[in-house]
């Protein structure tokens, strides 16, 4: 059932907003109504409603935050609706505050948390929404939704510290491009004009820099269309389908991005079942879940076949093994929680250790990518320096 916004008036005029649960905006007025208040706007709540694709989206740290203050209420006794109500009174973001509102119409309805939070799928994902589901059936759901706020938690940390590592080299290949282009297209023509009526041959060198000067004047912005249009086009084209199944298969192949993507998308991988499986959830029913946070198709595919082969009966360290795509510390590790009966603890050990693996990996291309567009960047102010000075050498010796 779509929850709606209203704003009504009651005896005395003053105004009253909040939601309402209803078939349609006239039900809502009707009920409005009969509660003694006078409509003024019903809206639907967005993303409550059939078009629930289209509703908001709520960044890591939002949703961490309202997941372990949910959790911290929920643990406190207080009931669903009114722990919801509670954080949307102190939720600060319009958006916040109206998908908080929606669920917690619809659990005032009657529906279970987990079909609420399904009304808004862009803000709370298929896997949040199966923990949820897990914790409401085994009646620890404040339990969960801790487990789950740390999940969060880790992941926006992670992608944060990726990031902000990343900050220094694209803004450092920014400005040099920029200052090139700017010297190349307007700088160096104006400096060089000079040398045009002394007779005197320019420098090969010199005369490269004139022609690539005139061809980004002239060409430039086309050319720029034409790099857009073409990135454009080869986005789509590894979207979807088989290129982009090759595409990630290559990518996994690479000499450093390679291992890089693999360790981050094990980490992704192992924390996520860990979450799962620690709620209690199936490992089975984790893993077609767990299929969704990975971004590497080849590796959908592995984790696809495992997920086959533990519905046949086979173990989850096994799977994971036989398609030779994760890396041998998963089935390693796996194995021993199956063993042990400890499997989220493993699971969670494993994603440690490949999200340091992935830091480190980071750091060292980093490392090597830095100094190379330093020596990049500062090959080309060399050569156009050099551009430059030449043909005042030049003509220097022919005045001696």
């Amino acid at each position: 059932m779509p929850a709606f916004e209203y704003t009504a008036l009651d005896a005395r005029g003053a105004r009253r907003r909040g939601v309402l649960a209803g078939d349609s905006a006239r039900q809502v007025r009707e009920r409005l109504r009969a509660q003694g208040l006078v409509p003024v706007a019903v809206a639907p709540v967005e993303g409550a409603g059939p078009r629930g694709a289209r509703g908001p989206r709520l960044a890591g740290g939002e949703l961490a935050l309202i997941t372990r203050q949910l959790a911290t209420l929920l643990a406190a006794a207080l009931p669903v609706d009114e722990a919801l109500a509670a954080l949307e009174r102190q939720a600060r973001q319009a958006r916040v505050r109206r998908v908080l509102a929606g669920v917690r119409a619809r659990v005032a309805e009657g529906e279970p948390l987990a079909a609420a939070l399904g009304a808004f799928p862009r803000a709370f994902p298929p896997l949040y929404r199966a923990a949820v589901a897990a914790g409401e059936q085994s009646g620890r759901l404040a339990a969960v939704l801790e487990r789950l706020a740390g999940y969060v938690e880790t992941r926006e940390a992670l992608h944060q510290r990726l990031a902000l590592a990343l900050v220094y080299p694209a803004i450092l290949t920014v400005v040099a491009l920029a200052v090139a282009l700017g010297l190349v297209a307007y700088v160096v023509p104006q400096v060089l004009e000079i040398f045009r009526h002394t007779g005197q041959p320019l420098p090969a060198l010199t005369r490269g820099l004139l022609a690539a000067s005139h061809a980004l004047r002239e060409w430039g912005p086309a050319a720029a269309a034409l790099g857009a249009l073409a990135a454009a086009g080869i986005a789509a084209l590894l979207r979807h389908g088989p290129a982009r199944l090759r595409w990630d298969r290559l990518r996994l192949r690479l000499p450093v991005l390679g291992p890089l993507a693999l360790a981050a998308e094990t980490a992704r991988l192992a924390r996520t079942l860990a979450m799962l499986t620690g709620a209690g959830i199936p490992v089975l029913q984790a893993l077609g879940i767990a299929r969704e946070v990975l971004g590497n198709r080849a590796l959908r595919e592995a984790l696809a076949e495992a997920e086959r082969r533990v519905a046949e009966g086979e173990p989850l360290s096994r799977a994971l093994a036989a398609g030779g795509r994760f890396p041998p510390l998963a089935a390693h590790l796996a194995a021993s929680g199956e063993s042990s009966g400890r499997l989220p603890a493993m699971l969670e050990r494993l994603a440690e250790v490949e999200e340091r693996e992935a830091e480190a990996r980071t750091g060292l291309l980093l490392a090597l990518l830095e100094p190379a567009l330093i020596l990049l960047m500062g090959g080309l102010v060399l050569a156009i320096v050099l551009a430059v000075l030449l043909p005042v050498f030049e003509l220097n010796q022919l005045v001696r």
